[in-house]
């Protein structure tokens, strides 16, 4: 293949540093953020994805240049409606390798105090419905395993670190 560029025609050394900076940078955990969202009233802010059709805390991934706080703040705009909401206590790192089956994500889990939501799901290809819900009524399980993220926020837990 005329003017193809080929590993074999780099020198060693270059060749070397491109296929380590590739790796690097394709294997890498994805960041991510979640809300255990709860309403004055009580009732914890679920979003039912569209990917799987099941329950899940409302969050995403960072983008570059953006914090934590930002995200957290623009995913539950974006996927649940919420416009005003308190960002309360670190409740976790998890990073389980196996919890997402589309990537390694390393999800940060924070506690947030909320209005209800105000309009449905910016994109419903992506979130179908969020909906509020007391204890009683939580799914019994969530989207990647969330319930044990969930759990924490409910019972009032140290912080896990996974």
């Amino acid at each position: 293949m005329r003017g193809a560029l080929s590993f074999g025609s780099l020198p060693r050394g270059l060749a070397l540093l491109f296929r380590e900076t590739v790796r690097h940078v394709l294997r890498r955990p994805v960041a991510g953020v979640v809300a255990a969202a709860r309403t004055a009233d009580g009732r914890w802010l679920l979003v039912r994805r569209a990917d799987t059709g099941t329950w899940a805390l409302p969050g995403g991934t960072l983008e570059w240049g953006e914090t934590a706080s930002a995200t957290l703040v623009r995913e539950l705009l974006e996927e649940a409606g919420v416009e005003r909401c308190t960002l309360g206590r670190l409740l976790g790192v998890y990073s389980r390798p196996d919890r997402d089956s589309r990537f390694h994500a390393v999800t940060i889990v924070v506690e947030c105090a909320i209005e209800p939501p105000a309009r449905p799901p910016v994109n419903p290809l992506e979130i179908r419905e969020a909906r509020l819900f007391h204890d009683a009524e939580l799914p019994r399980e969530l989207a990647f395993g969330m319930q044990d993220m969930l759990a924490v926020a409910r019972t009032g837990g140290a912080p896990v670190l996974e």
